[in-house]
């Protein structure tokens, strides 16, 4: 029997099931997930003050998602610990502000996903309210709807009752850093060279993530890196991905939810994220508190604990 299949209240088996993945999970979860909760476990116990706040920060694809599911759900089983996720696509602003952002900055903004696209400032507030929060005190946790590119509305938001333990904070660039100014006078792939000539986005967007994301990255007391092997697999997995979902539609099993790029989109999509991707792929290996290093197959292979 696995170690983690008989708790109380969690199942490995029907988390497999709920997250739709594949049964190789279950050694995945048991050699590397199961200790990553038992580090958080320690760290939590160890530390007086508020709730411990778990950056992970992965490429696209890497699995961040999965991760930070197993720990909202087993960390409550285990230690009966409470916890609130959030993601920093839940982050995301209105439409209509990138839009805005679009005419009056540059046009690659009017696309969610890099620094500037995001209310840095509304996380802070969240991981103050959610460290703030009181017994019995409940608080609800802003969720953004990728299909209708706009927050969901509030009263649509899952609520979280105090006091919370443990913080999860998952998104590709959190914890990341802004790159070299002088890295930016050249152009990085197809994407910044015929969309961005003078420069002006890639700018921008390192200014802000130099600025007011700092501010928030600063509130973490760990940070989790998923690095993947390299940026081309990147590309390759998400086009994997996609590629499942389009199967899915297709034979009516996919829960509803209907494929959204093909492989040209997609292979331009990736692009927006290369240059601080690359950067923390360069830089957070010696930064973060916990490496999980991923293989060209997707698996785990690895993991250092630095904290």
């Amino acid at each position: 029997m696995s170690a983690i299949s008989d708790l109380a209240g969690f199942s490995l088996d029907e988390f497999i099931v709920r997250q739709q993945l594949p049964a190789s999970f279950a050694a995945t979860a048991t050699d590397y997930f199961l200790p990553l909760a038992q580090w958080v476990n320690r760290q939590v116990s160890t530390r007086p003050g508020p709730a411990f706040v778990l950056g992970i920060n992965g490429a696209q694809g890497a699995g961040k998602s999965t991760l930070a599911a197993f720990l909202a759900d087993y960390l409550p089983a285990q230690y009966g610990y409470i916890v609130a996720a959030v993601s920093i696509d839940d982050l995301y602003l209105p439409k209509a502000a990138r839009e805005a952002l679009a005419q009056t900055v540059h046009p690659l903004l009017a696309t969610r996903g890099v620094p500037g696209t995001h209310d840095p400032a509304m996380g802070q507030a969240l991981i103050k309210q959610l460290q703030a929060l009181g017994a019995g005190e409940s608080l609800r946790l802003p969720r953004f709807d990728k299909l209708q590119d706009d927050p969901l509305p509030a009263d649509q938001w899952p609520v979280v009752t105090g006091p919370v333990d443990v913080i999860l904070f998952e998104g590709w660039c959190v914890g990341s850093q802004p790159v070299g100014e002088s890295t930016l006078a050249e152009p990085l792939n197809d994407l910044e060279k015929t969309r961005d000539a003078d420069g002006r986005w890639r700018k921008f967007v390192n200014t802000q993530l130099g600025g007011d994301y700092q501010a928030l990255f600063a509130m973490l007391d760990a940070l989790v890196f998923m690095a993947v092997p390299e940026f081309a697999c990147v590309c390759r997995w998400r086009t994997e991905q996609e590629h499942k979902l389009r199967a899915a539609h297709a034979k009516g099993d996919d829960r509803g939810s209907a494929p959204g790029m093909n492989d040209d989109q997609l292979a331009e999509f990736v692009q927006y994220f290369e240059r601080i991707t690359l950067h923390n792929l360069a830089v957070l290996p010696q930064q973060a508190d916990v490496v999980l290093r991923l293989g060209q197959d997707h698996q785990p292979i690895a993991v250092d604990y630095r904290g």
